[in-house]
């Protein structure tokens, strides 16, 4: 008997959608099916958490994992399955120049040839093969292509890949994502502006335009719906000028200089019953930002400015809020206002204050909601699309405090991608394997800070060997190198990339907390009538700035390449224990999280019974203990907790019946419970 497939069976069950015929449309290259199977063929490697390297180990919720990236996404597989809300990721642009990463994937001319079956077994060429066709290319796509075929089992069914890219592979990227995750799940192109063009010298530029512009591929798994509201920003002299030159009239003329006396009037209920407590407001005064700007002698862009958060206008809105406002009040030319929780959109679950006026208590829309301020120039927000020109590139080279020049993204940049997907108020998890100098990382933490989000990230960077690119290159790209080395030097670090994202990852989180532990601390308790809803929700989190440092390496286990026959009296006495030498509990520990397919994020707790140590994830998703001679009270007192999962070590048990004793206590106490010995 053999396992065989019947393929005039599997034909009718596809029906139209078996295609005929030895022809079709699909991309292919040299290299492709090994690259498939690269992607499934498995590994028998683990992860090895590093303390010492790691910030908050114990609390934190975020990874960073060091080594191949192939590897780490293969042995994410069962622990974040269907878990990744959102995938970033910036991979090399195989542009042909080398500066760190390796960034060119070429293929030799001979290696080409052999693997496309160009060349016969004695090396005549059977094709022409001109140096542009194929190699240059083929490479760079199967690298890519194994990657993405793991990355995709890793989304939500409402997540979001994001891939960074220029012209040298966008097309043949585009037609990979197009396999790999469905031409349907193609969302956008977008264009990102990341630097101006040649000026009229025409610096920068041969026989093309100068290049600056790049591309971010987005592809959404089989539930996404939307991207989320995002905001790009205008000059405000920029956007009224555009506003009054289209022919029509700019809106947010009314500056309310008083508020009046506010008096609490009655409360109403809403729709689910929650009180909606009503005030009237006396003594309320309004002008015009035109008469504003004449009294005091200011231009209208600086009365702008000024009143900014008392600038309005007022729109008929039909909501089931003002509907209940205006039967509990009257029909006067006033100004009432109201304290509520709204049940839905930006302010959910906050206390928020809206207003309402005139006879038909129309809606008090105020400027800063569809504005921002930054130093002393305010900019009209306007919802994103997919040309995006305002992020700022100019300071990418000093931002995050680490040298990293030419391989940084923008902040700004990789923090308008996470708005697109991940709100404050989810649990979502941000990966980005090709992490570079973590600016993913930096932007999950300053956005948290911003809006007090719960959002995690794992990155994931090969530790690339700065000492080797340093003897490799010459001129700016060996001093660009040097330059890093020395900032690591400096601090103590190894040289590596690794070293650097780590390394900025700490300084960035370290500088964010500061800056919301200054800005909490300056807040007063005092009312503000124009901004009184606060972003802090009562639930949310402290501030993770930590990450969990954990490195790819051979498993824990012993190989063992020896036949009956071969092995010696000795190797019997070796393989006593199959667990390698110099591996920790905490290395142990970390082993079966990943062969067990636990998140690897989950808070330990380490607890002592007996003396003896005891490790205790997520309060039992997993228990463990590695100690030596483990007593049956130690066992039932572990079993009495009811644990998903115990795991203990094979030299834990003095003889094979007390590890078989082990099964039977917990068959009686927690037959529930999953037991593993190692």
């Amino acid at each position: 008997m053999k396992k065989a497939v019947n393929f005039d069976a599997l034909k009718q069950m596809l029906g139209e959608s078996v295609a005929e015929g030895d022809e079709s449309y699909e991309f292919t290259w040299v290299g492709k099916r090994d690259a498939m199977v690269e992607a499934a063929k498995p590994i028998r490697k683990t992860l090895r958490p590093c303390v010492e390297e790691s910030k908050n180990f114990d609390t934190t919720e975020n990874l960073y994992i060091e080594g191949d990236n192939l590897e780490a996404l293969k042995l994410l597989q069962e622990g974040y399955l269907g878990k990744v809300k959102m995938i970033y990721i910036d991979p090399p642009y195989n542009t042909g120049n080398d500066f760190i990463y390796k960034d060119d994937f070429r293929m030799d001319s001979a290696k080409y040839a052999e693997e496309s079956g160009a060349v016969d077994d004695e090396g005549n060429r059977m094709v022409q093969n001109s140096d542009s066709n194929g190699r240059f290319h083929s490479d760079w796509c199967s690298m890519i292509y194994s990657r993405l075929l793991l990355a995709r089992n890793l989304l939500t069914d409402d997540g979001v890949i994001f891939i960074s890219i220029d012209d040298n592979e966008q097309e043949n990227l585009k037609k990979i994502c197009d396999e790999v995750f469905g031409a349907d799940s193609f969302i956008n192109l977008i264009v990102a502006k990341t630097k101006d063009s040649s000026g009229a010298s025409g610096g920068g530029e041969d026989k093309r335009l100068k290049k600056n512009v790049e591309f971010v591929l987005c592809y959404g798994k089989s539930n996404f719906k939307a991207f989320n509201p995002v905001y790009g920003k205008i000059p405000l002299p920029q956007y009224i000028k555009e506003y009054n030159d289209s022919g029509k009239s700019f809106k947010y003329t009314t500056v309310y200089t008083k508020l009046g006396e506010r008096t609490y009037y009655k409360t109403i209920k809403d729709g689910s019953g929650a009180d909606i407590l009503i005030y009237k407001h006396s003594g309320y005064e309004t002008k015009s930002v035109s008469k504003l700007a004449a009294e005091l002698n200011l231009s209208e862009e600086d009365v702008y400015k000024k009143y900014l958060d008392r600038i309005c206008t007022t729109e008929n809105a039909q909501t089931s809020i003002r509907t209940r406002v205006q039967e509990a009040t009257d029909t006067q030319d006033t100004l009432y206002s109201i304290d509520y929780y709204p049940v839905s959109g930006r302010n959910k679950g906050a206390l928020t204050t809206i207003y309402f006026v005139g006879p038909q208590k129309r809606l008090i829309n105020w400027f800063n909601n569809v504005c921002i301020k930054e130093g002393e120039r305010v900019f009209k927000k306007e919802k994103v699309g997919t040309l995006w020109t305002d992020c700022n590139w100019n300071n990418v080279a000093r931002e995050g405090d680490v040298p990293f020049p030419n391989g940084k993204k923008s902040l700004d940049f990789i923090k308008k991608i996470c708005s697109l997907v991940t709100q404050p108020n989810e649990n979502c998890i941000v990966l980005d394997f090709f992490s570079g100098s973590a600016t993913t990382a930096h932007a999950i933490m300053q956005m948290n800070a911003e809006d007090y989000g719960n959002r995690k990230f794992i990155l994931v960077q090969l530790p690339e060997d700065l000492d080797i690119a340093k003897k490799e290159y010459q001129g700016n790209s060996k001093e660009i190198v040097e330059n890093c080395i020395s900032f690591l030097d400096e601090n103590k670090r190894g040289h590596t990339i690794c070293e650097l994202g780590k390394e900025r990852i700490r300084r960035a989180g370290d500088k964010i907390l500061a800056e919301q532990q200054a800005k909490e601390k300056s807040a007063t308790d005092k009312t503000d009538l124009f901004n009184s809803a606060s972003n802090k929700s009562a639930t949310a989190k402290p501030l993770d700035i930590g990450f969990r440092v954990l490195k790819i390496d051979d498993s824990n286990m012993k190989d063992v390449y020896y036949s009956a026959g071969e092995i010696s009296q000795q190797d019997l006495v070796e393989q006593i224990s199959n667990i390698k030498d110099g591996r920790t509990d905490m290395d142990l520990l970390f082993g079966c999280l990943v062969d067990w397919g636990v998140p690897l994020s989950l808070p330990i707790k380490t607890e002592t019974i007996e003396n003896l140590q005891v490790y205790n994830v997520n309060d039992g998703d997993l228990v463990a203990c590695f100690s030596s001679d483990i007593p049956e009270a130690t066992i039932r007192q572990i079993a009495a907790a009811k644990p998903l999962r115990a795991v203990f070590r094979d030299s834990s048990f003095k003889s094979d019946s007390a590890k078989i004793n082990v099964t039977e206590i917990f068959k009686t106490i927690s037959p529930n419970t999953t037991v593993k010995v190692i």
